[in-house]
């Protein structure tokens, strides 16, 4: 977990060659979607595929945090612009 407990959302950083980044970027948009909502959307399904128990309870209590979360602040995020 990050260090600030409070906070149910971060911001993480990997490595991904740039082309396929803004290749990604473009086929996501033209499918309505944008890249971060899609990322999250795999991991989900991933772990309920391969996760043990202990990791899809987690996921489990992760969905009611943004529930609750998106309770308070009145639902979904909007999607973030795509750069080009």
């Amino acid at each position: 977990m990050s260090a600030d407990d409070k906070d149910h959302t971060f911001t993480t950083k990997f490595r991904i060659p740039r082309r396929l980044w803004d290749a990604y970027g473009t086929a996501a948009q033209r499918q309505g979607t944008d890249r971060s909502a899609d990322l999250v959307d795999h991991v989900r399904a991933y772990v309920r595929e391969h996760g043990n128990d202990g990791e899809r309870a987690e996921l489990a209590a992760a969905e009611e945090e943004l529930a609750a979360r998106r309770a308070r602040k009145g639902g979904r995020p909007p999607a973030a612009p795509q750069s080009d």
